[in-house]
């Protein structure tokens, strides 16, 4: 197989790539390479303070937003302290935490049970607590008043995270599911929101995410961060993909017409789909072990996600290209039909 026949959907990048008004910045700032961004990221930090209606102390970024979850572990956590997280969801707040000897607790169930989160931390009283909407790799999505409901109940010496890499896929598709920094930042003072340009904006190899939460806990967290640690094309993508919003806006409008086609195939074949309110979808799989369908599209030159390591047997796909989409439909057809 060629490699440009490979068809990659497995790491949730945007399929469209990154908006051309980026392509051309990165290009004419190409010949800066050699110099340091400007460290205090004061024109991204601006940018997301206007977009986001809060200010630039507020505000941290990172590379990727996973950075700034292992900031948080590492400014919360240690042996003595307990971490709360959904039992299937984003792998590296086990690691980070588990990088600080930390007692890690999950709960038992799929999607997030907030009642359960609720017992559990009454039962163990973690100083933090991670929160997936909409979550990786499942797909499902919480209420934002139901989020509210839960964080209402929590004291203020539990920090929460609130992790929104594919926030910008809720918001378009239900706005009951839409949190923002500001919501959260108006009701509670232990509450930091995480975003990413890495999905819809169709940055996932330029690696820049961000915090957003009280300039307090933004203060703390600006003690471990590194100097420069986003590079200088990076930064200068990330304030012209902001931008350009009419870019994303047709992303992931394209992304749930290609979507509705897995959703299509799933109900044909009797397969169940977890709801989805990002850019991928999780397929629950019955008589066909997910490894083995993930090895026999491999074969094909088609490369998606066997999630079975969460104890779920199902696999997890990026909506690609139409193109891309029809050719895996049709090996996922001719392997589990």
């Amino acid at each position: 197989i060629a490699s440009s026949d490979i068809i990659k959907l497995a790491s949730n990048e945007n399929p469209n790539g990154a908006s051309p008004m980026v392509i051309r910045k990165i290009q004419d700032v190409a010949a800066s390479a050699s110099i340091y961004p400007d460290d205090s990221f004061f024109e991204l930090k601006s940018a997301l303070a206007k977009y986001y209606e809060t200010q630039n102390d507020n505000i941290i970024i990172g590379a990727g937003s996973d950075q700034i979850l292992e900031f948080v572990s590492h400014a919360l956590l240690n042996e003595n302290e307990t971490v709360l997280m959904n039992n299937i969801t984003f792998a590296m707040y086990e690691i980070y935490a588990k990088g600080t000897g930390a007692n890690i607790v999950k709960t038992s169930s799929v999607h997030h049970d907030l009642e359960e989160f609720y017992k559990l931390y009454i039962e163990h009283k973690p100083k933090l607590i991670f929160i997936c909407t909409p979550n990786n790799p499942t797909g499902d999505a919480i209420k934002y008043d139901d989020l509210f409901r839960f964080l209402d109940k929590i004291d203020k010496e539990t920090f929460v995270v609130v992790d929104a890499a594919y926030m910008e896929y809720a918001k378009a598709k239900d706005d009951a599911f839409h949190v923002t920094p500001k919501m959260l930042m108006d009701r509670y003072e232990n509450v930091l929101y995480t975003g990413t340009f890495s999905k819809a904006y169709g940055l996932g190899g330029m690696r820049v995410g961000y915090g957003v939460g009280p300039a307090d806990m933004i203060k703390v967290l600006h003690k471990l961060r590194p100097p420069f640690n986003i590079t200088t094309l990076s930064l200068a993508a990330a304030i012209e993909a902001l931008k350009d919003q009419s870019f994303v806006a047709d992303c992931i409008a394209t992304n749930y017409e290609q979507m509705a086609q897995y959703e299509k195939f799933a109900l044909e074949i009797g397969l169940e789909t977890i709801p989805s309110y990002t850019n991928f979808i999780t397929l629950m799989l019955k008589e066909h072990k997910a490894s083995d369908v993930v090895q026999t599209l491999l074969e094909q030159g088609i490369i998606i996600r066997d999630i079975s390591g969460y104890g779920i047997n199902a696999i997890r796909i990026t909506i690609g290209k139409a193109a891309q989409n029809q050719k895996v439909l049709a090996a996922l057809r001719a392997v589990l039909v």
